[in-house]
């Protein structure tokens, strides 16, 4: 199946197979965070994106992320699981013929082209939110038991068959988790709905649905593509960590050119002798609100720069290779690693931010959303634009599309 390109809004309005004969809006409308959906040859035809030996060449390989996951019983009592992480020895998985093992690889997307192809049919649903493709290799009775997770996922089944039950969680329901389990297994997992997936089934689900799969008959291979969430708690400590390193950078540039380094500087001229000099004065505490406060009003964009910013960042562990290339100016496309996005005054791409507005920006946000711009759109740019292209192409970041290296329209 070719990845649909979702640009314009009758794109969004078209049914898809994938999506059981609903349009990607209709999906968002009546599903997305609400219910699950299981689609019977949401994918006909479909291939896993590399075979079983490269998959498990690829878990032996540094800066891969795998877990090997083991069931050693029939419940999902703590002494049931034996989990490992990668990367593993030529010898260290078990033999195929051996039940109840999952190999599982993490970002799939960031090392096999064919995973970031299966990506693109999901972009119907912003790059800021979408995440990775995970693989889940299964011998007979491989899983890795009843669990939630915190995000939207779409299983999608690639070889072999898996049985899938899922159940919601209930008010009233304990949801907790089995202590001492090396996997987030839930304690209390009462199932509804039950189906075996054949190869190009799909099954849909929202965040924190109850689900458990195990593979029927081995040779089992499950494409997982999940959905970036994050709490209110993550995201809070890392823009205010990339506040204090841009404060902190401020503050060394300003040593030595003014009297006083970082702004204005505590005094109480009016405080009284105390009687408690453990308790943090009032003036104190509002001094320091009105300082973080001044900080984001000095820079109205700076929320929406480092929010960008921080949704580009790379995974952990990810590098790109400098390349030099023979450029003509032909047509680009992004490295499969690469994550770019944009808003209404930048442009972001893998945790950096650049200004940009009218022709540019227009042309930048064609490579963010189609993850290519053709040559006669690179000529359109400004220099300065161009000048940054070319500095992502020498990084790694861009490469020139070997299907149209011309690209003469």
């Amino acid at each position: 199946m070719t990845a649909p390109e979702f640009t314009d809004a009758t794109a969004l309005a078209r049914p898809l197979p994938l999506l059981g004969g609903l349009s990607p809006a209709t999906f968002m409308k009546r599903h997305w965070q609400k219910k699950p959906l299981l689609v019977r040859q949401a994918w006909p035809g479909v291939a896993p994106p590399l075979a079983r030996p490269a998959l498990f060449a690829l878990a032996q390989a540094d800066g891969v992320e795998s877990r090997l996951v083991e069931r050693r019983g029939a419940g999902t009592a703590a002494a049931d699981w034996r989990v490992r992480r990668g990367p593993f020895g030529r010898r260290a998985l078990p033999p195929v013929s051996r039940p109840g093992w999952t190999l599982l690889v993490q970002g799939l997307d960031l090392h096999v082209p064919a995973a970031r192809t299966m990506l693109e049919a999901f972009r119907f649903v912003p790059d800021a939110r979408l995440d990775d493709l995970m693989v889940s290799w299964a011998s007979s009775g491989g899983g890795v038991g009843p669990h939630l997770d915190a995000y939207d996922v779409f299983l999608l089944q690639v070889q072999g068959r898996r049985r899938w039950r899922i159940g919601p969680l209930r008010k009233g329901q304990d949801h907790g988790f089995v202590p001492g389990a090396p996997l987030k297994l839930l304690r209390q997992f009462e199932p509804e709905q039950e189906w075996v997936l054949e190869p190009g089934d799909m099954l849909y689900l929202p965040p924190r649905w109850g689900h458990d799969g195990d593979a029927v008959g081995g040779d089992c291979m499950t494409c997982s593509v999940g959905f970036r969430a994050p709490s209110e708690g993550e995201l809070a400590s890392d823009l205010v960590a990339r506040l204090a390193d841009e404060l902190a950078e401020a503050l060394a540039d300003e040593r030595g050119t003014s009297a006083e380094p970082g702004g204005l500087r505590y005094r109480d001229p009016t405080q009284a002798p105390t009687t408690t000099p453990g308790a943090v004065p009032a003036a104190l505490l509002h001094f320091a609100r009105q300082a973080v406060q001044r900080a984001l009003d000095d820079d109205p964009r700076w929320l929406a720069r480092t929010l960008g910013e921080s949704l580009s960042e790379p995974k952990p562990g990810v590098w790109f290779e400098a390349a030099s290339v023979a450029d003509a100016g032909g047509a680009v496309v992004l490295d499969q690693r690469t994550r770019m996005l944009y808003d209404e005054q930048h442009v972001f791409i893998n945790g950096q931010a650049f200004e940009a507005g009218g022709r540019d920006a227009r042309l930048m946000h064609e490579l963010a959303d189609r993850r290519r711009l053709a040559a006669s759109g690179r000529r359109r740019l400004s220099a300065g634009a161009q000048a940054l292209l070319a500095q992502w192409l020498a990084d790694g970041w861009l490469h020139l599309d070997p299907q149209t290296p011309g690209d003469p329209a």
